[in-house]
């Protein structure tokens, strides 16, 4: 949900307008769209050129997670690792979008550490994987960009950690 629905939504809720602090956030919010959209629309014009880098990166740092037994041993599981790639990169789009974490919580964060846990997927490997995409991915991006997008990518961290 975007800023300006939850300052309305709250403003309503409680029978009230919304504050001056509320509309300088919702200012801000539009004011950083331009910049907003510009990382957004590069990390989703570069998805393959980032998910490929990353995934190369990964596999360099963890040879093992290709080896026989490993986790991304096979194409299908392999292809599947990228999957998940390309899917953690989406989410970092959407919360750039948003300006806000909360499309990256309601698009799936909220129990992924557990659900990798059950399928015995390394979490500490996910998080290096996360860590290779953010590399990629800001590597492509201008220095403001690059911090903007990094609150995403270490959000997800976080919550893996």
């Amino acid at each position: 949900m975007s800023i300006v629905s939850q300052v309305i939504l709250k403003a309503d809720d409680e029978l009230r307008y919304p504050s001056s602090g509320e509309l300088e956030g919702i200012k801000n919010f539009l004011t950083t769209g331009e910049r907003r959209m510009r990382i957004a629309e590069t990390l989703a014009n570069n998805e393959k050129k980032i998910v490929d880098k990353a995934g190369k990166d990964l596999f360099k740092q963890h040879p093992e997670y290709r080896s026989i037994g490993g986790n991304a041993y096979g194409q299908k599981e392999y292809n599947q690792c990228l999957r998940d790639f390309g899917w953690y990169l989406r989410l970092v789009t959407y919360g750039v979008m948003a300006g806000d974490k909360g499309p990256m919580e309601q698009s799936g964060l909220i129990g992924v550490k557990e659900m990798y846990n059950s399928l015995e997927v390394p979490v500490p490997g996910m998080i290096d994987a996360i860590r290779c995409l953010k590399k990629a991915a800001i590597d492509l991006l201008g220095k403001e960009d690059a911090q903007e997008a990094s609150l995403y990518f270490d959000y997800i961290i976080q919550n893996m950690s």
